[in-house]
């Protein structure tokens, strides 16, 4: 008796296993589900951006690539100050997904405005650090991503322009 419960609860288990990993699979498919203009390389128009309270980057470069859990996007940037860093991140839209290479923050969340524009929230051990809106024109050649935090003594408001250089 005592083998064939747990024989039964076994195989519940293992089926409800099963099943949420299937169903995990399935909205990870489709919440991947970037907009196309999104995919390729684009690079920061520091002329056009503005960094509050500064100073502005020196440069940036991101590369958003699609993948079947998501958009993996890399940032290569370089400060005033000649320092430099690159980060990656997996994005899925509704999941909290891990960054790697940044102090900062150590997650991203994403959520769908609209077919153009998401918002980020940024997070570092389950705090917000910020959140930046990005919005892709319709025509796909330029993206800007507004990013603000509030939660410092020194609120930052960073608006950054970007153009596309490559698909």
């Amino acid at each position: 008796m005592r083998a064939r419960l747990l024989a039964v609860t076994l195989a519940a288990l293992v089926s409800l296993f099963l099943t949420s990993g299937a169903l995990g699979a399935f909205q990870l498919r489709s919440t991947a589900e970037a907009p196309p203009q999104l995919i390729g390389s684009w690079r920061l128009n520091v002329a056009k951006s503005k960094y509050s309270p500064g100073p502005p980057l020196r440069s940036e470069t991101r590369v958003y690539t699609k993948g079947a859990d998501g958009v993996k996007g890399v940032v290569s940037r370089v400060y005033g100050d000649g320092r430099s860093e690159r980060f990656e991140y997996l994005a899925n839209f509704g999941k909290d997904m891990m960054v790697t290479g940044i102090e900062e923050y150590d997650s991203v969340t994403l959520r769908k405005i609209d077919d153009l524009s998401s918002d980020a929230v940024l997070s570092h051990a389950g705090t917000v650090y910020g959140v930046a809106r990005r919005v892709i024109a319709p025509d796909g050649k330029t993206m800007t991503i507004t990013f603000d935090r509030k939660s410092t003594e020194t609120p930052v408001h960073n608006v950054a322009f970007y153009d596309k250089v490559a698909n």
